[in-house]
């Protein structure tokens, strides 16, 4: 049975950083093509970053580019996301998923599409306000 627990979310400034952590069970993360998604209020869940099962490559959305950092830890199981610079327009709930036969691809507008997630976790919530 699949699990992911997130957890590293909270209050931050503008320009601080938080690193976000997700916790597999029941797999190894590198099995599995694990995606972190965000949902600001009122707004549809979108892609920020994913990292490949196998290979390991990584992909962002433009606006996280050389300000967020996505990695694993096979022993810990654990996939991270390390956001620095932070702004208020990534203000969002922060979920991890994981896929087995995700598909990836650059969508309109910088945007980053990660499809084809099997199992998600509950979120943790992000706010940059000053």
């Amino acid at each position: 049975h699949v699990q992911l627990v997130e957890s590293g979310g909270g209050l931050v400034q503008p320009g601080g950083s938080l690193r976000l952590s997700c916790l597999a069970s029941g797999y190894s993360v590198d099995y599995y093509t694990i995606g972190w998604f965000r949902q600001a209020p009122g707004k549809e869940r979108e892609g920020v970053s994913c990292i490949g099962s196998m290979d390991g490559n990584t992909y962002y959305e433009d606006s996280a580019k050389g300000r967020f950092t996505i990695s694993r830890d096979v022993a810990k199981n654990t996939v991270y996301l390390q956001m620095n610079s932070l702004k208020p327009e990534d203000t969002g709930v922060y979920y991890c998923a994981a896929g087995e036969f995700a598909s990836i691809s650059a969508a309109g507008g910088g945007r980053l599409s990660i499809e084809g997630m099997d199992y998600w976790g509950k979120g943790t919530p992000v706010t940059v306000s000053s």
